[in-house]
């Protein structure tokens, strides 16, 4: 009697995730930035954008847990998370104590009363950029990339398309920030090719580091936690440092 074949749900979502899913979501990503960057779409449009490629992609064969949403690591992500924002927290408490470090907190794009660094901590970063990016970058984009290639050459290539995400938004970046502006200066392309591509590295380092705090918690919960607490968390702080320079 022949031996009966099962095909286990990874095999078939290698199977059934082609290339041209991944294409698709990868096109869609860019599509999204543009109209995010150059045409003012609101950030609900980012969210619902994101959570229709997360059905796409389920649909093509990818589990919860290849996406990151598995309800078996809840809690471990729940842990990672917390830890990263105590952290996250530390960090930033240190560096607005110092006044060397102090002019890192003063962006100009998020000079805010009390009322809209409240909102934009709790509500627009949480739900407009961290979500939505959590979902496309580590979630996704990473579960698509990871049954083309190596995980690692995933996490490379995710993780740089991360730090060409924030191309756009940082072309403003050496005027915006004062400690940025120093370094730099403040006028002319040459600062600000400079201040791009600093940006984009550093976002595709970060991209590295959350990646690998989603992948070794197995919870897309522990990379929202320490992308919330590294741009939620700034602006709070900014807040108190504006008022600090006052």
């Amino acid at each position: 009697m022949a031996a009966t074949t099962h095909t286990s749900p990874l095999a078939s979502g290698a199977v059934r995730l082609g290339g041209r899913t991944t294409a698709f979501v990868v096109a869609s990503l860019v599509a999204l930035n543009l109209s995010t960057h150059l045409l003012g779409a609101p950030a609900w449009v980012r969210v619902l954008a994101v959570a229709g490629l997360v059905v796409l992609v389920r649909r093509r064969g990818l589990t919860w847990a290849q996406l990151g949403l598995g309800s078996d690591r809840l809690r471990s992500g729940v842990v990672w998370a917390a830890g990263s924002i105590t952290v996250v927290a530390l960090v930033y408490a240190v560096g607005l104590a110092l006044p060397f470090s102090r002019s890192a907190f003063l962006d100009v794009r998020y000079h805010f009363d009390v009322p809209e660094a409240l909102t934009s901590a709790f509500v627009v970063i949480p739900f407009g950029t961290v979500l939505a990016e959590e979902l496309a970058f580590r979630s996704v984009l990473h579960g698509v990339l990871s049954r083309h290639m190596s995980v690692r050459r995933a996490v490379v290539v995710g993780s740089v398309a991360f730090g060409m995400w924030h191309l756009l938004p940082s072309l403003h970046l050496a005027t915006a920030n004062a400690a940025v502006g120093s370094v730099v200066g403040q006028a002319g392309g040459a600062a600000t090719f400079v201040a791009v591509g600093a940006s984009v590295l550093f976002t595709t380092v970060a991209g590295v580091v959350l990646s690998w705090w989603r992948m070794r918690s197995g919870s897309l919960l522990a990379s929202i936690g320490m992308h919330w607490a590294t741009n939620g968390l700034g602006v709070l702080f900014g807040l108190v440092a504006w008022h600090l320079v006052r």
